[in-house]
């Protein structure tokens, strides 16, 4: 029976066709080490798990796609540790990388051991340690079920009884669509695609139970890529002005909060360093006019609901007859304040 709060038997989740694709190299990783890009933390009480990236001969079952049957291969795998007993202890690896709302998630996972449970799992849409979704697979229980956490506690499960064989190798799909989620076990749907409005968006990691010794191989994402505020002020401008000649949002996001350019009707030149004109339009809070043959460019401040430069905003225009420095302002300024209506500190720019 589904609970109250995940109310949706859906008709089907159909995933569009994805825009990226992110795999997760384990081998590139030295073995006895985490890998890069992952936070480990817990939900719950103990310490965080141990998680490493180890090397082990893989059966056909997990051989390279294409490789023959009969050949035995290392390969490296992430594996988690830790065989901490505690009952409400959860190890999450958090890959911190990205934040993804629709995508399609795979892996495949080997129980290995655990006196106390024996699960693996994956943990998505996290938005802390505390409130987050996650799949997961038990070789003690022979379940696999979707909780949602909130506030670090556990509704209500919802899923089967299924035979998960300890030391095999399985694999864990979830897809994720707006508020559409569909879980799947070595290819299978054991339950219907389910419906929650909780969390439209978060992080994705790595999870287990307690005393769990889990291995976790062949990860890989395709998702659909985030579009930030800047950039979509900028593409919504550059339709609402189709003669615009160019549009570009210049903000603090680098290492070390470099500013640099985050949105532009040309993508090529994202991450581009900010020039000296927009590093003083922000810090002196001074707008800039250019004119080169058949064009003109203004830079204006781009201000938060304090009043105070978040941002640099390049207009590029067409040149007019008798143009002149006040008139390319009034043209540019309109622009500007739409953006200002919808950006009301720095972090809305690049969320």
């Amino acid at each position: 029976m589904l609970r109250p709060w995940l109310l949706a038997l859906s008709v089907g989740l159909s995933l569009p066709l994805p825009a990226a694709e992110h795999v997760f190299d384990f081998a590139q990783v030295k073995p006895g080490e985490a890998p890069a890009g992952f936070r480990s933390t817990v939900t719950g009480e103990g310490g965080p798990g141990d998680w490493r990236i180890i090397r082990e001969e893989l059966t056909s079952e997990l051989a390279p796609r294409g490789s023959r049957p009969s050949v035995t291969t290392q390969r490296a795998v992430l594996a988690q540790l830790s065989q901490d007993k505690t009952d409400e202890h959860f190890p999450l690896l958090v890959y911190d990388g990205e934040t993804f709302g629709d995508f399609s998630f795979t892996t495949r996972f080997k129980t290995v051991a655990g006196e106390t449970e024996q699960m693996a799992g994956v943990a998505f849409r996290i938005q802390n340690e505390t409130n987050y979704y996650v799949a997961r697979a038990s070789s003690l229980g022979n379940t696999f079920r979707f909780y949602k956490i909130v506030d670090g506690v556990r509704l209500p499960p919802i899923g089967v009884e299924v035979d998960v064989p300890r030391g095999r190798w399985h694999e864990l799909t979830v897809e994720c669509k707006g508020n559409q989620i569909r879980c799947l076990l070595n290819g299978k749907q054991l339950f219907p695609d389910l419906t929650d409005n909780s969390f439209t968006e978060g992080r994705i990691g790595f999870w287990t139970k307690s005393d769990s010794v889990t291995h976790f191989a062949d990860a890989r994402i395709a998702y659909t890529p985030r579009e930030i505020l800047a950039r979509q002020l900028v593409r919504e401008l550059m339709k609402e002005y189709p003669r615009l000649l160019g549009l570009q949002v210049f903000a603090p996001a680098g290492e070390g909060k470099r500013i640099e350019l985050i949105a532009s009707n040309n993508p090529s030149e994202l991450g581009r360093v900010a020039g000296r004109v927009e590093q003083d339009v922000i810090a002196r809070e001074m707008p800039y006019y250019g004119k080169e043959k058949g064009r003109v460019s203004v830079v204006l401040p781009l201000r938060d609901r304090n009043g105070n430069a978040v941002a640099a905003v390049r207009v590029v225009m067409r040149s007019v007859l008798g143009q002149t420095e006040q008139h390319a302002y009034a043209r540019a300024k309109p622009m500007v304040a739409h953006m200002e209506t919808r950006v009301r500190s720095a972090e809305d720019l690049i969320q």
